[in-house]
């Protein structure tokens, strides 16, 4: 199931991330991703690995794979 909604302008997607256990873990996550074009918004959360993300649109998934590994993490998949 993939945990992502639409609504007028914008797309968020929930991802899973391992390896983050710590707010500066949250930090480097999401640096790397809101650094991706079109990304409004990045919420981390290291005690779930959960990753919300706000787009205009659709990212592609491995542009967020590239932006997590450059975090030092690694991207799950959707959560």
């Amino acid at each position: 199931m993939t945990a992502q909604t639409e609504t007028p302008g914008s797309v968020t997607a929930v991802y899973k991330v391992s390896g983050m256990s710590c707010g500066h873990c949250e930090g480097s996550v999401s640096s790397e991703i809101g650094e991706i074009a079109g990304v409004s918004s990045v919420t981390a959360v290291a005690s779930t690995g959960e990753v919300t993300v706000v787009s205009d649109a659709r990212l592609d998934e491995a542009t967020v794979r590239a932006a997590v590994d450059e975090a030092g993490f690694e991207l799950v998949g959707q959560a």
